[in-house]
């Protein structure tokens, strides 16, 4: 059974629990290319089964990656609109609770 609750964590240390479409806006614009370059949002549980992160490339771009070993799911992006990156990644997390409950 997967998780109905996750966080996101950032390289730096930020932690944020169930993070908002907001939240992860302000997570990814935090980022940068020196000691803060990438996100990971999982559910809090010692295995889990799905997992999404954002890391900085050159020139101002994102690479997103998904991945959901129950759906055999596994997806690289890239983007340089962090407003989409935060919306997508609200919308692919908001189908692994359904899923989960």
């Amino acid at each position: 059974m997967g998780a109905r609750y996750y966080g996101a964590d950032s390289e730096n240390g930020d932690h944020i629990d169930d993070p908002s479409e907001d939240a992860l806006f302000m997570l990814i614009s935090d980022l940068n290319d020196s000691d803060n370059t990438f996100v990971v949002v999982q559910p809090d549980e010692d295995d889990p089964v799905w997992f999404a992160s954002v890391a900085v490339l050159d020139e101002g771009s994102y690479e997103i990656v998904r991945r959901d070993t129950t759906r055999n799911e596994h997806e690289v992006t890239t983007s340089t609109s962090i407003n989409d990156i935060a919306r997508d990644l609200t919308i692919w997390m908001a189908a692994r609770r359904i899923s989960a409950r």
